[in-house]
């Protein structure tokens, strides 16, 4: 949405299947002397192969923007040290909407930058453009976090991590137990993770695979519905890749051309994670899945 709304072209590099994450070297096959930045998306808590994106962004010459709204909190260890995801790159995003990790009650981000000039503009642009009262230098908009949304955001700040924790013990509970699973119609996948980074689990999400003549989507689709009657929730995140929405039909690409994000809209299934869950929740869960009949 950002680089449409610049006038630029936003062009697609598929994910790594295992970790969801965007997979570096399709991005190096798909720049060409326009291309300008590489934005990365820390999905679903757990951060991008940052040592390997910023190796091709520096043989490029290429700014790198990180989308942080699901892993505020995550931590990478890359070759020069520890770091925070969003802080790597040139610029980190974060969102605060209520569903996040690191939530406020209504709308609400972040931008962070260590590079002065960029800290410059960046403050000019969210106050309409404008370094002075009244004296407006360059189109900007209007994008300033109000004083209460400030105010929860920096009470919740002090738990963020005790509340990454949680989820992630969580997490291991889900993965243990998915261990023992034995079903005749499907076989789960649990999350993977990469060595270089933790995981903050703002989504635990399963791969839901079919064991019979069904595809992988059909079985995926019928497992929510069996959740659903069962007052679960579960969500998939994301039913369509960002190629084949309609406001990006005109770029030409095919389902074939991002095999990977096309796979993973057919078998994701985020099942619920939060740090109030108790481990009989999560017991709960994954016995209903275990005795769903598909």
């Amino acid at each position: 949405e950002a680089v449409t709304q610049t006038g630029a072209k936003p062009v697609f590099a598929d994910i790594d299947l295992e970790t969801f994450n965007i997979d570096p070297q399709d991005i190096e096959k798909k720049i060409t002397p326009k291309t300008k930045a590489i934005i990365v998306v820390h999905l679903y808590g757990q951060a991008c192969d940052m040592d390997a994106i910023m190796a091709v962004a520096k043989k490029h010459n290429l700014k790198v923007i990180e989308d942080t709204a699901q892993a505020f909190g995550t931590k990478y260890q890359g070759q020069e040290g520890v770091f925070s995801a969003g802080t790597i790159g040139d610029i980190g995003t974060y969102s605060f909407y209520p569903t996040k990790n690191m939530s406020c009650a209504g709308d609400g981000g972040m931008v962070t930058t260590n590079c002065d000039e960029l800290n410059k503009r960046l403050r000019r642009i969210r106050v309409h453009g404008s370094d002075r009262r009244y004296y407006h230098d360059e189109l900007g908009v209007n994008s300033r976090l109000d004083e209460i949304q400030a105010a929860v955001l920096r009470i919740k700040l002090k738990y963020i991590n005790s509340w990454n924790e949680r989820r992630a013990k969580l997490a291991e509970i889900y993965n243990q137990e998915f261990s023992k699973l034995n079903n005749e119609s499907f076989e789960i996948e649990t999350p993977k993770t990469i060595n270089e980074s933790n995981h903050i689990y703002h989504q635990y999400s399963i791969k839901v695979k079919s064991k019979t003549e069904k595809t992988d989507r059909e079985v995926r689709d019928a497992l929510k519905d069996a959740l659903k009657e069962e007052g679960i929730a579960s969500e998939v995140y994301y039913p369509l890749s960002l190629h084949e929405q309609e406001i990006y039909k005109e770029l030409g690409y095919q389902a074939s051309d991002l095999p990977n994000s096309v796979k993973a809209t057919e078998t994701v299934l985020c099942l619920p994670i939060y740090p109030e869950l108790e481990e009989a929740d999560i017991l709960a869960v994954v016995n209903a899945i275990k005795a769903a009949s598909l």
